[in-house]
């Protein structure tokens, strides 16, 4: 009897990469064979409902794209890493939510070449609270915002340390500027963020657990235009470096699906923003990517579930600062260190093996499917569901165009460099 892996979709409202995972799934049929027993992969989505804490679920693992916003998945994730060893690909105790701030301050204290930061007060009190008066007129000291800004230095960019999607985030030149973004912030935490000027190129990279898929970027984009199809954009050291910045963040932090932003200047990587509890998945920014990332997402599932291997909720923090405090090691050195650190924690070479021995026939049928009716049916829903309808026909088009593209590409390269190496 197979052993049957059920894997939970905790969901808010999308629809475009659920469908295509559910149906690559269907598609794909996988029946793996591993260590004498035979393996089998099912999806299901899962309601929101009371739970009791002595409880088993039913998953094996869960993708989760809830919890960052909702409280009750949130501790229901909780409760299955702690008492039931299910497989998640976030640590729900260091990525709740999509907080910036603790991974500034991880990759500051790794020795990263994080810009000029500093957090300042709320504008407005957090929250209706009898004892914040009190507490503010004891402890809290007035300072002079244009006094840090002037030390973070200008241009800068005030955003929330919370944040995500680019909301809240003000691009300040000068004084003026600061204070009508200071003013406007109200009760948000807000960050000051020295600007990476003259940068040559803007890097947003997606993490899918061993593999990265580095991606040129532009934020001032609409959103469906902000990833380029393009390839070697970044010489050999600077794409490294990008690859190296994405798995050392999500291995420290026990992140496994997360998306980093760095800018490029003089072949040196900034990371300005690597903490995205729910990165973009959705085919309509992603396009030409998409098929990769649901097939990165289904490729690293069935490794963690036919291997058996165990989610890690302690970061073991004390390696990582061990190579940080090596004063006779210079950045670069530090970087490979940790690139030697994150491969061994995401078991690079054994996922590489995996794939060659079980999952070898998978990129062909995942351009049949990419091809098929099936996912056309989730491309035109979603672009309906997304786009004013005098713009249906063209964007359907536009997003067939480089889906078909892509399962080109996949035809045209030989199949020994298209799997199972990540990126």
């Amino acid at each position: 009897m197979p052993t049957r892996h059920l894997i939970g979709l905790l969901l808010g409202v999308e629809e475009d990469w659920p469908g295509a995972f559910e149906g690559l799934v269907r598609r794909a049929g996988l029946r793996i064979r591993h260590r004498g027993e035979t393996h089998e992969l099912a999806t299901e989505r899962i309601t929101i409902e009371p739970f009791n804490l002595r409880a088993r679920p039913r998953y094996s693992l869960v993708i989760d794209r809830l919890g960052w916003w909702y409280d009750l998945p949130r501790e229901w994730l909780k409760k299955v890493a702690l008492m039931d060893g299910v497989y998640l690909l976030n640590n729900p105790f260091t990525f709740q939510a999509m907080e910036k701030h603790t991974a500034y301050c991880a990759m500051i204290r790794l020795g990263l070449d994080v810009p000029e930061t500093w957090i300042v007060p709320h504008k407005q009190p957090p929250a209706e609270n009898p004892r914040f008066s009190g507490m503010a007129a004891r402890y809290m000291q007035l300072f002079d915002l244009d006094e840090v800004a002037a030390r973070v230095g200008y241009p800068l960019y005030m955003k929330p340390f919370d944040g995500g999607a680019w909301v809240g985030v003000t691009r300040v030149a000068g004084p003026a500027e600061l204070h009508r973004a200071y003013d406007d912030s109200g009760r948000r935490l807000m960050h000051l963020q020295a600007s990476i000027e003259n940068y040559e190129v803007f890097v947003r990279s997606l993490s899918v657990g061993a593999e990265t898929m580095v991606m040129r970027y532009d934020p001032s984009r609409p959103l469906h235009d902000r990833y380029s199809v393009s390839h070697g954009f970044l010489d050999a050291d600077a794409g490294s470096q990008a690859v190296t910045v994405s798995r050392l963040v999500n291995a420290f932090f026990r992140w496994e699906l997360n998306s980093c932003e760095m800018l490029v200047r003089d072949g040196h990587v900034h990371p300005i923003d690597y903490a995205n509890a729910s990165p973009d998945l959705a085919i309509t920014s992603l396009h030409y990517y998409f098929p990769w990332a649901i097939r990165a997402l289904l490729r690293w599932c069935a490794f963690c579930l036919v291997t058996g291997r165990r989610m890690r909720v302690d970061q073991d923090t004390t390696r990582y600062f061990a190579v940080a405090d090596r004063s006779e090691l210079d950045q670069y050195q530090k970087l490979a260190a940790y690139r030697r650190m994150a491969d061994a924690y995401f078991e690079m070479e054994r996922y590489q093996s995996f794939c060659a021995r079980h999952l070898a026939h998978l990129d062909e049928v995942v351009v049949g499917f990419f091809r098929g009716p099936e996912l056309d049916r989730v491309l035109v829903d979603t672009v309906r569901d997304t786009f004013p309808a005098h713009e249906h026909e063209g964007f359907i088009a536009h997003y067939r165009g480089l889906i078909a593209q892509w399962c080109a590409e996949q035809d045209a390269s030989p199949s020994a460099t298209r799997s199972p190496a990540p990126v």
